[in-house]
């Protein structure tokens, strides 16, 4: 399964290297936008990021639900994992 977590581009690091920097719920990191050079990206747009690249161009709203339901699995994560360490099957 891959999964691509929306991240919001602040920056371009190195144009030549198609190099930009994203920022994801406030944690910012460089990845490779060489996928997306032709589609005229510009800071302030959603990319879908894995593992160091942006895989394509979203619009805000996808990425609002997308990010919303991330938080939602990891909050159901936790709690099924709480819920597994407190139940006794003899």
């Amino acid at each position: 399964m891959c999964l691509g977590i929306p991240g919001r581009l602040v920056g371009t690091v190195d144009a030549d290297n198609h190099l930009a920097t994203v920022d994801v719920n406030g944690v910012r990191r460089t990845i490779s936008v060489r996928l997306l050079a032709d589609t005229g990206l510009a800071e302030g747009d959603w990319v879908l990021v894995h593992v160091g690249f942006a895989l394509a161009q979203i619009d805000e709203e996808e990425a609002r639900l997308t990010l919303d339901q991330l938080e939602r699995m990891g909050r159901d994560y936790a709690d099924e994992l709480a819920q597994f360490g407190t139940t006794d099957v003899r």
